[in-house]
């Protein structure tokens, strides 16, 4: 870990002669200044971090070839006080080392489709949507409805979003997988308890820049919106419909008014989709011991459970319940997100571990 540090020191100040050196080019002392900031931090606890070895090793020192009493007690006393300040210093550091993921501070493109359970499958889909949309706010974050399929009573067969706002995916990446719900449904005459289920897939949102797909691989179909009746009713073909011809993938918008507009947004969700397929592949190759960590965001795995008879959340990657469910459903999910973002982190040391010991 030294080493790492020395490097990033190195890096340090190798930045700061550069911009004693860059004159009146802004936009470059811009960049150098934004890179010099997010390695301060770091910097300041390396220099800590040596004081405090320096410090210990010092102690050790007395305490090893002294022969005054006097002296012995204080070195003892310095190192029981430093050892834990040095190995609580250290944790940090291995944290403020660890990779991030650079999608964090991106907007996210939210999917919630009705799984098993019928219309009350699709009741529970648009509570989903209604808990995420209060989470939102709560972060003053926005929502926007890219595309919706809804049933007649309520409920949405498919909704697709995008939340923007900072820090949005480091936050909702933890919520891809199966929400499972216990409950009586609205429709269910006999007061029985039925299990229904919704998937959420999480997307961070891409930039053009990042992935490029060719004219060729896709086909563009485009027809009349479907209307509630009336002078709703679309007369102009603006719904679009675009299929990925490689991968058979196909995303269809028509909530907005021009062909234009869900042109546009169809191949947002698309990019994020592709994105995101891209991105588990890397992660598939090159890291497979961490395939069963906290927070992988299977899309198979069933991450929560919504008891309403005991009004109890309960999220199985983590063993953790919540006995108040209508919190929750207003968005109350920090404490499940926090659980496991700090599990996460502790698996992400752990392999750091691993390969450091390995390289030894």
């Amino acid at each position: 870990m030294l080493d790492k540090l020395a490097g990033i020191e190195q890096h340090y100040e190798e930045l700061n002669r550069l911009l004693m050196e860059v004159g009146n080019d802004y936009q470059k002392a811009a960049e150098l200044s934004i890179e010099r900031a997010e390695l301060e931090s770091i910097v300041v606890k390396a220099h800590q971090y040596r004081q405090m070895l320096a410090h210990l090793d010092e102690a050790r020192l007395v305490l090893d070839t002294e022969e005054d009493l006097d002296l012995r007690t204080l070195a003892e006393a310095e190192i029981l006080d430093l050892e834990p300040q040095t190995q609580a210093l250290e944790a940090e550091i291995k944290n403020m080392l660890l990779p991030k993921d650079p999608r964090d501070a991106r907007n996210v493109i939210m999917e919630i489709r009705a799984g098993t359970g019928g219309d009350e499958a699709a009741i529970f889909a648009a509570d989903l949507f209604r808990l995420y949309s209060r989470y939102a706010e709560q972060r003053r974050w926005s929502v926007e409805i890219l595309s919706t399929s809804e049933i007649g009573i309520g409920g949405l067969k498919e909704i697709i979003f995008l939340v923007k706002g900072k820090g949005a995916y480091s936050r909702l990446k933890y919520e891809s997988g199966v929400h499972r719900v216990q409950r009586v449904p609205v429709t269910e005459s006999q007061g029985r308890i039925h299990t229904s289920t919704a998937t959420v897939a999480v997307l961070a949102e891409v930039d053009d820049v990042e992935i490029n797909i060719p004219e060729n691989d896709i086909r563009t179909d485009v027809y009349k919106s479907a209307g509630a009746g009336g002078q709703n009713v679309q007369k102009n073909a603006t719904a679009v419909r675009i299929t990925h011809i490689p991968t058979g993938m196909v995303v269809a918008c028509q909530d907005e008014r021009s062909q234009l507009q869900n042109r546009l947004r169809a191949m947002s969700i698309l990019k994020a989709r592709l994105y995101e397929i891209e991105v588990e592949k890397r992660r598939s190759e090159q890291d497979d011991m961490r395939r069963t960590q906290v927070g992988s965001g299977e899309r198979a795995e069933k991450i929560r459970t919504y008891n309403y008879p005991q009004s109890r959340v309960t999220d199985h990657r983590i063993g953790v319940s919540s006995y108040n469910l209508p919190a929750v459903m207003e968005g109350g999910i920090d404490s499940f997100i926090d659980e496991i973002a700090t599990r996460d982190e502790a698996d992400r040391l752990a392999a750091v571990g691993l390969e450091e010991d390995e390289e030894a």
